[in-house]
């Protein structure tokens, strides 16, 4: 097998652990583990744990799609051309959407030879963000002709692709390397109270708001012993305590804060219950996955169509994050049922194993290789 070199390339930031970014770490160091020498080209990223990384834009802090991101400043084209002459990477892989002022730039300079790949990560939240992408792939018309490959996270972000891009593109699922995650049971925190685990950041789109609401209704008519934990950070946090406090709910919710990566499976393996209650804007669903791998219990979602795309046939697994008496309901049936929760276990550990990262690293390296093919039959 030819050893590739390869750039995983990317607007934001590589210093937060959200989606974008663990997909690329993670399927950066699995192709490192399979031989392959691994690049990182970035906006303005301060780690410095990652090897290969080439931060190549300042970036600024903005609100999109409900979500806290950066955009970059424009990238030098001098810089990105002699760094691409420099190291002749055979595969450019960009996450997409992608900025006029960085990735659009090192697609540009891309060498004749390398294969460039996208893979579309977004879904859309409102209309706002639908429009705003299709004037954005206006403006991207001319590098998105440079693609030799699109791949796209979940059925929803290759509609959204198709609609605001105007390009097709091939599912490739989302990953994780499920090894830790399935390795977390044995460190679970919480051993004997029933434990239901939120994991995520504390804005609107999230909607640890509902929950808190499900969970004062449950209380209503639930006595037995509970717990909450709540683990993220952001800025609803202090309107959410101030409701735990009015609400009666403070000796039964706990909040984590920020939680690191290394963590996550052991809160994770704690969980009776691990609910999602995100209202959208969800292309995919990794913390799914994490949670399908660690929890000893049941994983329930909101019913948008990234986290549906994830559980597929299971629709008793989603639910209305906003319909309260039905949300506490369920919480209720899934924290008095044991066999409820052993059955939903069952079929998440099966489910969750098409994601992990050695599967769907050998679909994105065979998608590399065949786009070289083609490249090399052109040339």
């Amino acid at each position: 097998m030819k050893k590739l070199k390869i750039a995983l390339v990317f607007d934001d930031t590589l210093d937060k652990p959200d989606g974008v970014q663990q997909y690329m770490l993670t399927i950066g160091r699995w192709l490192v583990g399979q031989g392959h020498e691994v690049h990182y080209i970035v906006g303005e990223t301060v780690r410095r744990d990652v090897p290969n990384l080439h931060s190549m834009a300042r970036n600024v802090k903005v609100r999109f799609n409900q979500n806290r991101m950066s955009i970059p400043l424009p990238a030098s084209k001098r810089e990105i051309h002699n760094l691409l002459q420099h190291e002749r990477f055979n595969v450019l892989h960009v996450q997409v959407p992608y900025s006029p002022q960085l990735s659009a730039r090192v697609i540009a300079a891309a060498l004749p030879q390398a294969a460039v790949i996208g893979t579309f990560h977004i879904a859309p939240h409102s209309k706002l963000v639908h429009g705003a992408n299709r004037a954005l792939g206006l403006w991207l018309r001319r590098t998105l002709g440079r693609f030799d490959r699109m791949l796209a996270v979940s059925k929803v972000a290759q509609t959204f692709a198709k609609q605001t891009f105007g390009i097709d593109s091939e599912i490739v699922p989302n990953t994780i390397n499920l090894a830790p995650f399935f390795a977390a049971t044995a460190f679970a925190r919480y051993e004997k109270t029933p434990t239901i685990v939120f994991l995520g950041r504390l804005v609107e789109r999230k909607g640890c708001q509902y929950l808190l609401r499900a969970v004062a209704e449950l209380k209503k008519t639930y006595h037995d012993p509970l717990q909450v934990v709540i683990c993220g950070g952001g800025p609803l946090e202090t309107q959410l305590k101030a409701y735990v406090a009015a609400h009666g709910l403070t000796g039964i919710v706990s909040f984590e804060g920020y939680i690191t990566e290394a963590d996550k499976p052991r809160y994770l393996a704690s969980a009776d219950i691990v609910t999602y209650p995100s209202t959208g804007g969800e292309s995919f669903g990794i913390v799914l996955l994490e949670a399908m791998a660690a929890a000893k219990g049941s994983v329930l979602a909101g019913n948008n169509p990234g986290y549906a795309s994830v559980l597929g046939e299971h629709t008793e697994a989603l639910f209305q994050p906003q319909n309260t008496e039905a949300f506490a309901t369920l919480l209720r049936s899934h924290l008095q049922d044991a066999h409820l929760r052993s059955m939903a276990h069952g079929w998440q550990q099966t489910l969750v194993r098409q994601y992990d990262v050695a599967v769907v690293g050998q679909k994105i390296l065979a998608t590399y290789n065949a786009a070289l093919r083609e490249r090399q039959n052109v040339q």
